[in-house]
């Protein structure tokens, strides 16, 4: 019986291991991701401006008023990161 066990604890060791992993992977996933989409939005908002500054301009200002409208309307403190 105490083998069984002890192959049980191995088995959980494993999973565990496995999900440390998984997790480090996971972040390294989702970080790439998000990298990827900032490099796409800054690309396409260079050639959005050097196409058409006037839409340009205008989608900076109505993204810029829209933070600002966010900022003075959310509850404080949800804008600041968790520590």
């Amino acid at each position: 019986m105490e083998c069984f066990m002890q192959y049980l604890d191995d088995l959980d060791d494993l999973y565990g291991a496995v999900g440390l992993v998984w997790e480090n992977l996971r972040r390294a996933v989702l970080g790439l991701i998000t990298l990827t989409m900032l490099l796409t939005g800054a690309a396409g908002g260079v050639a959005l401006a050097l196409v058409h500054p006037p839409i340009a301009l205008a989608t900076g200002t109505v993204l810029f008023v829209i933070l600002l409208y966010r900022s003075v309307t959310a509850p404080y403190g949800s804008l600041t990161p968790a520590t």
